[in-house]
């Protein structure tokens, strides 16, 4: 991941002609723009990564934590650092049609998600929540996941309102790791 900011007057639009503006270039969010890692369909096997993930390994996958039947990982493009997801591993859509099992996993993780994260990085508060369908805003409708978001007073400042960019202070490896670390034991 490269990120650089820059106040030199040559470098600060991009092309040379100096402007009043400072950059923060984060090109690896244009993975996420371009639509990398995105399904080509609704099925299963229509590249969904949250069907290929449970195959890698938990370092490479980035995943925190394997209960029975869903899994806790790290959100690939996090709102914030230590955003996570706990994911059913059957590809299934709509909260309505989990298993009791698979409801009562993504809740387990939930909560331990929650614990991990206050050991880890003690904060303040949390958004957790399902966006049911592409309308509602979840980025692969196909394949359910709910969001664990850590939230710190301040944390929402000029950088994502006004300039459309989130700024992490930490490599995700690293928090996969620290979160990892901190996951309480069933």
């Amino acid at each position: 991941m490269l990120i650089h900011m820059t106040t030199d007057p040559e470098q600060q639009s991009g092309v040379g002609v100096p402007d009043a503006f400072g950059r923060l270039w984060t090109p690896h969010r244009m993975a996420y723009i371009r639509g990398e890692n995105k399904p080509t369909g609704p099925a299963a096997g229509d590249g969904c990564p949250f069907c290929a993930i449970p195959a890698m390994s938990d370092e490479d996958g980035l995943i925190l934590h394997r209960a029975g039947s869903a899994y806790a990982v790290l959100n690939l493009y996090p709102y914030n650092s230590g955003h996570l997801m706990a994911v059913p591993y059957r590809h299934v859509a709509d909260y309505t049609e989990l298993t009791p099992e698979e409801t009562a996993d993504v809740a387990r993780l939930t909560k331990q998600a929650m614990a991990a994260l206050r050991a880890a990085s003690g904060p303040h508060g949390f958004n957790i929540g399902i966006n049911q369908g592409t309308d509602a805003g979840a980025g692969i409708a196909a394949h359910l996941h709910q969001h664990v978001v850590p939230r710190w007073g301040g944390d929402t400042n000029f950088m994502p309102v006004i300039g459309s960019t989130r700024v992490l202070p930490q490599l995700l490896a690293d928090t996969r790791k620290m979160l990892a670390d901190a996951w309480p034991v069933d």
